[in-house]
This record gives C-alpha cells, structure tokens and sequence, in this order.
C-alpha cells in the first residue's frame, strides 16, 4: 500500500560559489504520502484544492523540506496523487469516518473537493 504527493520542481543548486550553465534544473519529484489515520494524513485536505496547491510558498517548502541542504526550490507545482488501489481504499475508508472534517457528503465528493481530477491509480 503506497502513495505519493507528485510536484514538477523548479530548483537551482545553492551556495553558488560556482557557475552553473544552466542554473536551474526541473525534475519531478514524489512525496511519500502517510498511511490514512496516520499523523500527516490530511495534507491534501490541509494544502490541496481541486487538484492545485492552494500556497504556492507552502508547495515550494514542503519539497524543500524533504531535500537536502544545498538545494532551493523555486516552485513547486501539484501534479498529481499517485496511488495504488490499496491506498485509495484506506484512504476513502479513513475518509468516511468522518464526512463533516471534509464539508462533504460522501467520500466521492470529499475526493473531488481536494484531488479534483488528479488522482492516479496505478
């Protein structure tokens, strides 16, 4: 049971005590998303609305953060929720246990309220 958080990053390379040519460089990259009912769990209902980051600076520092030093982010753009079929059903589950933290009626339209349509089931 797996997922991931997929953002297309911007980034160049810091202290820049050389050149670089280019000097900055775009990847993707995948953040590990907790088990549902885990501490972090709620990220997409914390930072995500239907589909996009809602703070682009916080999108930016949460790549950032799991990177080491060295590395600045300059952007960092939601792509999108990668996941088994395992994970999206934990998920929708832990979801509807509680229906009201989402301002939603059913897991479907929790899903659609934070994800819109990038969700990836692999």
């Amino acid at each position: 049971m797996e997922a991931a958080y997929v953002f297309r990053v911007r980034f160049t390379l810091s202290p820049r005590s050389i050149r670089l040519d280019p000097d900055e460089f775009e990847t993707t990259a995948r953040v590990p998303a907790p088990t549902p009912g885990e501490e972090g769990w709620l990220l997409f209902r914390d930072s995500l609305w239907r589909g996009e980051a809602n703070d682009a600076d916080h999108a930016r520092n949460l790549v950032e953060d799991r990177l080491s030093g060295g590395v600045e982010v300059l952007s960092a753009t939601f792509r999108e929720f990668e996941t088994d079929e395992a994970y999206l059903d934990a998920l929708k589950e832990e979801m509807g246990r509680d229906l009201a933290a989402f301002r939603a009626e059913s897991v479907t339209e929790a899903l659609h309220k934070y994800f819109g349509s990038s969700i990836h089931v692999r």
